[in-house]
């Protein structure tokens, strides 16, 4: 269980912070706070929060900067929020490291699940046994390292993609319904457009693997019904 979890919220809307720091709380989090990407490393060096939910519009230094810098140092979850819903906002959170995002305005009970789903699947992500799951000319998924090499180099992943390509990876020629990557790889349904995480994360996945990804030969879509990870025999 999460309830003795440790939470950094860095916001500069005290107003939010405070309506969300009663929330937790209530809930059996320990809260710290920052208002601003420069305090928020800062708190979070003295702290070692599990879990960090980061606002992107802020003073002094963004959100997006904060979580590449969280990113160099710690593979912990990250919930940025945004009040902005554009396809390229979400992929530039998504790109500097996040896990999932979050669009303002946002029900306190939506926000809530994200949170306790990160720390369970963070908590019970022990390493696998040492193998690689996939491997040909080009492309190199190893699971216990969670590392993925194309054309022997290594690619730059989130750990959202990772998880998601290595789960792919591991039900070869399947189609898997957005559902069941869900489930697998999120731990279970949440309320805030899961689903187009889903097919944002598939997207990014297949920009950064595929020799074309405009025809995707490893990651495929099944009439968007779901995705198949293409094993050759």
């Amino acid at each position: 269980m999460s309830e003795k979890a440790k939470l950094l919220i860095i916001d500069d809307d005290r107003t939010l912070v405070q309506a969300m720091v009663m929330g937790f709380k209530a809930a059996g989090y320990k809260v710290v706070t920052a208002a601003d990407g420069l305090q928020g490393l800062d708190v979070f060096q003295q702290e070692h929060p599990d879990l960090v939910i980061l606002d992107v519009m802020m003073p002094k230094m963004d959100g997006l900067e904060a979580c590449r810098r969280l990113r160099g140092i710690w593979t912990g979850p990250i919930i940025m929020l945004t009040a902005r819903a554009q396809m390229t906002d979400r992929v530039a959170g998504l790109e500097h490291g996040a896990d999932d995002y979050v669009v303002k305005p946002f029900a306190f009970k939506e926000l809530g699940t994200r949170v306790e789903l990160l720390l369970q699947r963070s908590k019970s992500g022990q390493p696998q046994p040492s193998d690689v799951i996939y491997s040909d000319s080009r492309l190199v998924i190893d699971r216990a390292r969670e590392e993925i090499l194309v054309d022997g180099k290594r690619v730059d992943l989130t750990p959202p993609e990772v998880r998601l390509l290595i789960y792919l990876a591991q039900n070869p020629n399947r189609q898997l319904t957005p559902e069941q990557i869900r489930d697998a790889v999120w731990g279970g349904p949440n309320q805030l457009d899961q689903l187009g995480t889903i097919k944002l994360h598939i997207w990014r996945l297949q920009q950064k693997i595929e020799p074309n990804p405009s025809q995707p030969q490893y990651i495929v879509s099944e009439r968007d019904l779901g995705y198949r990870f293409v094993k050759s025999a």
